[in-house]
């Protein structure tokens, strides 16, 4: 019996459907049974777990637990110390981002027993294997565990799997109705994962470490059967491509646009600039026609130096974030852009270009959406990381300090305790947030009516047009009181 627990990771009404936890359910269905706890619907999962393993104490029941940094890593910590202490000779796996990059912290605790690291399938199937029958853990791919006098162990990686060989997914095994829900996409938008992996090597990215540069895809007609079974299946009229980076073959993408241009459906994935500047005028064209509505990039920063130092590889250059946003306005598709704000050495410096470069884009396509992280540390390695670490940065030692409120809000690149970030630099970003918000309200914020959106934009116009964020009281208020959605909070 696998107990599958998928840790909360969103707020009440935002329920993501468990992907990486399905794609596992998938492998392992018709071999043994299987349960899905999920920390988004459980208020408290840890008491579900606990009676779901007792039930099926006689099937030898693991939990396989998927974690990212952030809220699922602090509600993880909690449900599996309970958990391990009521029973402890339950095994518990981890898997995901976080125990990918951080196994040794991981298995340091009392209360995990293995971790997955990268791609978790196969690796999952040979886990069961040994601990059903008998052998050598050292023989398990991609595995990390305790040896008998309790030091750790890493096995290699296992070569990825090609995700049209593995199963579809058994969304007949879940509640559906709690995955779909309506948004600016469509009134019933579910997730999808077509890939695995990127093959770019940013260096403040987590993904690198999950997919070391690889990225496996399923097929267009793969991804198109996928989609017509889910819209035929469930009514649904939108996806969410939860890909690491959706658009890396523009071949591939067009086949697909061309495969489901006549669902009807609206989809939203995410991809470089430069990759999606490189396509052609026709693959735009299917895109538009497919039902394509956002795309989330990863602008970064205004300063071409500091990409560089990122490591963004390519041909990306802040100019082309204007560039694209100006080519999606023409097919009617809204820029999603993200920015790591505060990088050392000079803080404030790439900040301020950032702003300016926010400004011009803001101006070429007004709907653009905008989202600014905080600088954090991910990757453990790169010339930011290693001058973060020379301004005082240091990762947790303890999954107890990783799960702690500090860690939790820096996880979430909104933290207050950088020490590379004066505070004067916090408090202006979070001042020009509060101003570009309320001048640009976000288009999928469908609360905002015709006046509230006039309203915001009359009273926030000087501010905008003089470049004055500093103490935006009267827009605290109007936010207080129309509670209005903004994109680096809340997402659409």
């Amino acid at each position: 019996m696998i107990l599958f627990y998928n840790p909360l990771s969103t707020t009440p009404g935002k329920q993501p459907l468990p992907l990486s936890l399905m794609s596992l359910a998938a492998v392992v269905e018709g071999n043994e049974p299987w349960q899905l706890v999920d920390g988004n619907l459980v208020p408290d999962p840890a008491p579900a777990i606990i009676a779901a393993a007792r039930e099926a104490r006689l099937a030898s029941p693991v939990l396989a637990v998927t974690v990212m940094p952030g809220p699922q890593l602090t509600q993880a910590v909690s449900v599996c110390r309970r958990v391990r202490a009521e029973l402890p000779e339950l095994p518990i796996v981890w898997g995901g981002y976080f125990p990918t990059q951080h196994s040794e912290t991981v298995l340091e605790s009392p209360y995990v027993d293995f971790v997955i690291r990268s791609q978790g399938e196969m690796a999952l199937l040979e886990l069961l294997l040994v601990l059903r029958s008998g052998g050598s853990f050292a023989n398990v791919g991609s595995l990390s565990w305790k040896d008998d006098v309790g030091g750790i162990v890493h096995n290699s990686l296992r070569p990825l799997k090609s995700l049209n060989d593995l199963p579809e997914l058994p969304y007949h095994r879940v509640a559906m109705a709690n995955y779909i829900r309506g948004d600016y996409l469509g009134s019933r938008t579910v997730a999808h994962n077509s890939s695995f992996g990127c093959p770019f090597a940013c260096n403040f990215c987590a993904v690198v470490s999950m997919s070391n540069r690889n990225w496996i895809a399923q097929s267009p007609a793969r991804v198109e059967r996928a989609l017509r079974g889910l819209a035929r299946a469930y009514d649904i009229d939108a996806v969410q491509m939860h890909d690491m980076d959706f658009f890396v073959s523009e071949e591939r993408t067009a086949e697909i646009a061309d495969r489901i241009a006549d669902l009807g459906i609206g989809w939203w994935g995410l991809g470089r600039v430069d990759t999606l500047m490189h396509y052609s005028d026709a693959t735009w064209r299917k895109m538009e026609r497919s039902g394509l509505k956002m795309v989330f990039s990863g602008v970064e920063s205004g300063s071409d130096e500091m990409l560089e130092r990122m490591n963004k590889g390519g041909k990306a250059s802040a100019h082309l974030a204007i560039d694209l946003a100006r080519r999606m306005r023409e097919h009617a598709i809204v820029p999603e852009f993200s920015f790591v704000l505060g990088s050392p050495p000079d803080p404030l410096e790439d900040t301020q270009r950032t702003f300016e470069l926010i400004r011009k884009i803001k101006r070429v396509n007004p709907a653009t959406e905008i989202v600014l992280y905080m600088y954090t540390p991910v990757a453990l390695e790169g010339t930011l990381y290693l001058e973060a670490r020379q301004q005082g940065f240091a990762f947790p030692e303890t999954l107890e300090e990783w799960a702690s409120d500090r860690w939790r809000e820096l996880s979430m690149r909104r933290g207050d305790r950088l020490p590379w970030v004066p505070p004067q630099v916090r408090r202006r970003v979070r001042n020009f947030e509060r101003v570009l918000n309320a001048f640009y309200p976000t288009i999928t914020d469908d609360r905002l009516t015709r006046y509230r959106r006039a309203v915001l934009r009359a009273i926030s116009s000087w501010r905008y047009l003089f470049q004055i964020y500093r103490a935006p009281y009267e827009l605290r208020v109007l936010h207080r009181l129309w509670r209005y959605q903004r994109p680096e909070t809340t997402g659409f």
